[in-house]
């Protein structure tokens, strides 16, 4: 990991560069497979099946006795932690529902905002070295919650043509049915466009290689995406009061996801840097995906600083996936956090618990998305529609500023909209 000691701003731009993400380089061969999606539907689907996954398949659908198969080989523990997850994830997603509230803008005129719920959605689901089962719960708890009529949950199989029995089990407690046996930038297209047995949806949501990702980013003319998406990433701000065995298990977490992800410390503790060099060393020893976290640690960075502001400021400038608070943060500095997917704040809040069962929502926006995004919540499964209702008197009382500001704009029609029904 790099290192900076008190780095002036005019290095922060350093300190916060990810790892290259070369889409141009992709985007042809991601274009072909989505013309040839769109062109040739689930004869496409299955070729690239076969090329990519190594699986022949006859059929694109994951069977009711797929599902009660694989329902049998999850261990019961496991099933039990899926179910406490659900629960905390539905508990959280549920309270986001929002009642309409009527206001009256002026006399006679009601205004009002009600929720809809996004008929069609598509739900990728990574499913190769990390199947994560967890994002079925994160994507199909608050998609059923919200009410969408279509689920669609899009997974590649393995060279068996099954697909990871934990996704399914994931699946099937969140009562989604319609599960389709591709993976890749080809099942992005698919629910995209359609296929004769994949169905085209409205939104697509959830993480992805680069390949799924640069196919978001280009079926974006002909559906919604949940947000724009990198490798994964997490910053800890960290001080003198930190476990550095605390700090290393949190940086490590993120770092195993791939070669690509990135972690940064921010520290106003010289020795707590250096104790969590010697803390990351030791554990990286003992984990399975070492050779990937390393690759992930080479571009990655820690950095002193002299306080919690100078610390958050920095923070907001990379605007992290997850930002972890590993200290005693002065709790006035929280509404300095403008930029971050989400927050962990102290000791005992590692990521993980995000990650799965805490209850908040993993899908979260990366690359410096978090700016401008927000993660995945009740409201992305959602449309919101206004409505208004005026009396005679309501109208009356805006015709005079509705009939200058159209005629103002040159739009006669606009205003004899309003002069038709005041002079009659």
């Amino acid at each position: 990991m790099n290192f900076y000691k008190y780095p002036a701003p005019e290095l922060w731009p350093e300190i916060c560069k990810r790892p290259l993400q070369e889409f141009q380089k992709i985007i042809p061969a991601v274009n072909s497979i989505i013309v040839a999606v769109q062109k040739k539907g689930d004869a496409a689907l299955k070729t690239f099946s076969k090329k990519f996954d190594g699986v022949q398949l006859e059929s694109l659908i994951v069977t009711e006795n797929e599902v009660k198969e694989a329902t049998a080989l999850v261990s019961a523990s496991l099933k039990t932690a899926l179910r406490q997850a659900k629960k905390n994830i539905e508990a959280f997603h549920r309270a986001q529902k929002e009642a309409a509230r009527k206001i009256a803008t002026a006399p006679g005129i009601v205004c009002w905002r009600e929720s809809r719920a996004i008929e069609k959605v598509g739900l990728y689901i990574p499913g190769g070295s990390a199947p994560l089962f967890s994002t079925v719960l994160m994507l199909g708890v608050p998609a059923r919650l919200a009410g969408c009529k279509e689920i669609v949950l899009c997974t590649p199989c393995n060279k068996e043509g099954k697909v990871h029995p934990v996704i399914l089990y994931a699946a099937a407690l969140c009562g989604i049915t319609k599960i389709i046996k591709v993976g890749g930038a080809q099942a992005i297209a698919a629910m995209a466009y359609g296929t004769e047995t994949v169905p085209a949806v409205y939104k697509i949501f959830g993480p992805g290689n680069q390949y799924v990702t640069a196919a978001k980013q280009l079926v974006q003319n002909q559906v919604a995406i949940d947000m724009p998406a990198g490798p994964s990433e997490v910053l800890v701000i960290a001080d003198e009061t930190a476990n550095p065995d605390f700090v290393a298990a949190d940086l490590l977490a993120q770092a195993e996801h791939g070669p690509d992800s990135q972690v940064l410390l921010i520290a106003t503790s010289a020795s707590l840097i250096k104790k969590t060099e010697q803390a990351i060393a030791g554990q990286l020893e003992t984990l399975p995906r070492k050779e990937i976290t390393a690759k992930a640690l080479a571009h990655s960075r820690m950095v002193l600083v002299k306080n919690w502001q100078q610390a958050i400021a920095l923070s907001n400038y990379y605007a992290p996936e997850h930002l972890i608070l590993s200290g005693k943060v002065p709790a006035s500095l929280l509404k300095n956090i403008s930029a971050a997917g989400s927050v962990f704040i102290g000791h005992y809040s590692p990521e993980s618990a995000g990650d799965y069962a805490s209850g908040t929502n993993h899908t979260l926006p990366t690359n410096g998305y978090a700016t401008a995004y927000s993660g995945v919540s009740l409201d992305s499964f959602c449309k919101k529609i206004t409505f208004q209702q005026l009396s005679r008197r309501g109208l009356e009382n805006i015709a005079d500023t509705v009939i200058a500001m159209a005629e103002a704009e040159g739009l006669q029609a606009h205003s004899n909209a309003v002069k038709v029904r005041i002079t009659n």
